[in-house]
């Protein structure tokens, strides 16, 4: 748990009740009473407690050994999810991306230190950790969260800079913060960012931001590739130019649909 300081209206029960539920990966999708104390830095007595309770609620089933997910956890991110125009926006633009370059693109937006997946259209698997909506990563390894992060307030980069926990994902991985410092000023520049294996081995991507009406990054749209395929001048010129244009055509459609409301 984060040792943070905590403002006095903090419930922390509620908080550890939220880690259970994300001990739940893909990876990891059944977990034993110790496994999930384990992970979320609890007793086994504490851990006890909140699944049980998540039983008796429904969001989680066990078979008094193995505790998992139940399909009544999406009801935790449906508002959201139904309230967000972006991923309706987006996917048949994501689709005729994908159609033309020939691999997967996802947009994504950023929430916390993390940046979350909220549409994704597939081609083939690149990568070995499964991704699907609501799939989150460390925003500062990942090209769509150094585009989000680069168009933060100076102050705001500053702050997420002094308190990242960074550590090598990769033998690629940026670490240090002067390194992502310098990176985010060059994403801001140009306008795109373009990460090298540094989420995993064999992996390339290049990502471009999403502005609303106001001008604002919303979210960010990305293309990973195979490093084995495409070095990164050829993603530069070869997947850059059509990401920049299916992120304008999304751009020009997030703007009539708020004109429109």
């Amino acid at each position: 748990m984060s040792d943070r300081i905590r403002e006095p209206h903090f419930v922390q029960s509620f908080e550890r009740g939220l880690a259970v539920i994300r001990a739940f990966t893909a990876r990891d999708p059944e977990l034993t009473l110790s496994e999930v104390a384990r992970a979320c830095d609890l007793t086994r007595a504490a851990a006890r407690r909140f699944l049980l309770t998540l039983v008796d609620l429904g969001y989680v089933h066990t078979d008094g050994r193995l505790f998992r997910l139940s399909p009544r956890v999406l009801e935790l991110g449906y508002a959201y999810l139904s309230s967000l125009s972006l991923p309706d926006i987006a996917e048949p633009h994501l689709e005729r991306l994908v159609a033309e370059v020939r691999e997967s693109s996802s947009v994504c937006v950023l929430d916390g230190e993390d940046i979350v997946y909220v549409g994704r259209v597939m081609t083939s698997r690149i990568m070995t950790v499964s991704i699907t909506v609501g799939t989150r990563f460390p925003a500062l390894a990942t090209s769509v969260g150094r585009v989000l992060v680069a168009h933060l307030p100076d102050e705001e980069i500053e702050r997420r800079l002094r308190d990242a926990q960074l550590r090598a994902i990769t033998p690629h991985t940026i670490t240090t913060p002067e390194r992502l410092r310098d990176e985010l000023r060059l994403v801001r520049k140009q306008g795109y960012a373009i990460v090298d294996q540094e989420l995993e081995l064999g992996l390339r991507s290049v990502a471009a931001p999403v502005r609303d009406r106001e001008g604002t990054v919303v979210a960010a749209v990305n293309i990973p590739a195979h490093a084995g395929r495409d070095t990164v001048d050829s993603l530069r010129r070869t997947l850059l130019p059509p990401l920049l244009a299916t992120v304008a055509r999304i751009e020009a459609d997030l703007r009539a649909a708020r004109t429109r409301h």
